[in-house]
């Protein structure tokens, strides 16, 4: 049995690597692999273990699988409202000036793209940020780059939040690092993008022309926005003070978002629940189907293997290498492999992870779902073209990763 879980595994990760080759989406064959695994542990218990037993780690991995769900929902219900209105695009608009040097708007989009990546869902961060540099009217070679950046970037910036990066979301949720430890993350993960924007913006000279003719942005859609600012700053202080769950924080402004929508809507009869509909339940599906996987591979004892690469090298070492190993592994079922796999390491150990498996994936333009919708949505990003930047990519990331470790062996030792 151990044997056919591994082989449906291992389909699960083909599909998924070659999901642009196949035309079949991730997630429903994820899903589908997921819930195979579970049945066929019902009828050929693993270990001769007791359909109560199967049923007891079931319900354990749904209660994770739940949490992270349910968090993912409220924050992406969010931002489909405020995308749907057009006010985050208009903010770009009124960020921007008539015009600007491409030295300059180098590093403004990266900040955009870091800052705005850990309030909202990589998904929308590198949508808008792309929208802004598409644009332009500029040689390929220098849009490469701008979007070069934006992938790192959006990567980046959500690393230290709860809200801006699942596997942030997923090492919190299980105890490793607290929302205080994760602030340490920030200059090492900002500083990476500043390094990698310099590096890129080293030959540029001219002078970029921008559209700067935003349309108004309407009360009401200010008013949501506020109470989502208010709900990521609730959960963050919430959980550090209190110790209140972030799923229920978020849960709480979602319902504030319904109410409050529902008394501005009135004039429009419109209903806010509508835009539920309207985030990507393709991934949360995915992620449904990926942690089923893995939840199955710990009860197999297949994720021990894992901890494998901790007996061979420092633990630094290996959290620096399974970093660059999510670039071709999705970070998701990678993060979820080790914290089954219950490996034993100290909190800036755990952060320099947080850092590695968020930030990893852009060192190639399919390790990263920012890479995939920036690849779709421009000409010039391709594989191979992106692969060309890879040792600026690579020097950000090693200058990220190891100055997150050492800013929290030093901060948190003091």
């Amino acid at each position: 049995m151990e044997t056919v879980i591994l082989i449906l595994a291992f389909i699960a990760l083909l599909f998924v690597v070659f999901e642009e080759v196949i035309h079949v989406n991730k997630a429903e064959t994820t899903l589908f692999i997921g819930t195979l695994c579970w049945i066929l542990a019902y009828f050929f218990p693993v270990h001769h273990e007791s359909t109560t037993e199967i049923s007891f780690y079931f319900n354990e991995n749904l209660l994770e699988i739940a949490t992270l769900w349910l968090f993912l929902t409220a924050a992406m219900t969010f931002v489909a409202y405020l995308n749907s209105k057009g006010f985050i695009a208009n903010l770009v608009q009124h960020l921007l000036p008539s015009h600007m040097g491409e030295r300059k708007f180098m590093l403004l989009i990266g900040l955009f793209a870091f800052i705005f990546s850990s309030f909202a869902d990589n998904v929308t961060a590198t949508l808008v940020s792309v929208a802004v540099i598409a644009s332009l009217d500029v040689p390929a070679k220098q849009r490469l780059k701008f979007a070069t950046l934006i992938i790192f970037a959006v990567n980046s910036g959500g690393v230290s939040l709860i809200t801006g990066d699942v596997t942030t979301l997923m090492i919190f949720l299980a105890g490793k690092v607290s929302i205080t430890d994760l602030l340490y993350l920030i200059l090492p993960s900002l500083t990476a993008v500043i390094v990698l924007a310099i590096l890129l913006s080293w030959n540029l000279e001219g002078e970029l022309q921008f559209d700067n003719s935003p349309k108004p942005v309407d009360s009401h859609d200010k008013i949501i926005a506020l109470v989502f600012i208010s709900t990521i700053i609730a959960t963050l202080l919430g959980n550090a003070i209190f110790h209140i769950p972030p799923v229920l924080t978020f849960l709480f402004g979602l319902s504030c978002m319904f109410l409050v929508g529902k008394y501005l809507g009135r004039e429009h009869d419109e209903d806010l629940l509508h835009y539920i509909r309207e985030i990507e339940f393709d991934t949360l599906l995915f992620f449904l189907g990926v942690l089923l996987i893995v939840g199955m591979l710990k009860e197999i004892g297949v994720l021990k293997q894992l901890t494998e690469i901790y007996s061979v090298m420092d633990t630094s070492f290996a959290n620096y290498c399974l970093g660059v190993l999510s670039a071709i592994l999705d970070n998701v079922p990678l993060t979820a492999a080790l914290l089954k796999a219950e490996i034993t390491m100290n909190t800036p150990n755990w952060l320099a992870l947080t850092y590695a498996t968020g930030v990893g994936g852009s060192l190639l333009v399919i390790g990263s779902a920012a890479g995939i919708i920036a690849m779709s949505k421009m000409k010039e990003l391709s594989f191979i073209s992106y692969l060309s930047m890879a040792g600026y990519l690579l020097i950000a990331y090693s200058v990220g990763y190891w100055l997150s470790y050492w800013v929290a062996k030093y901060a948190l030792a003091t």
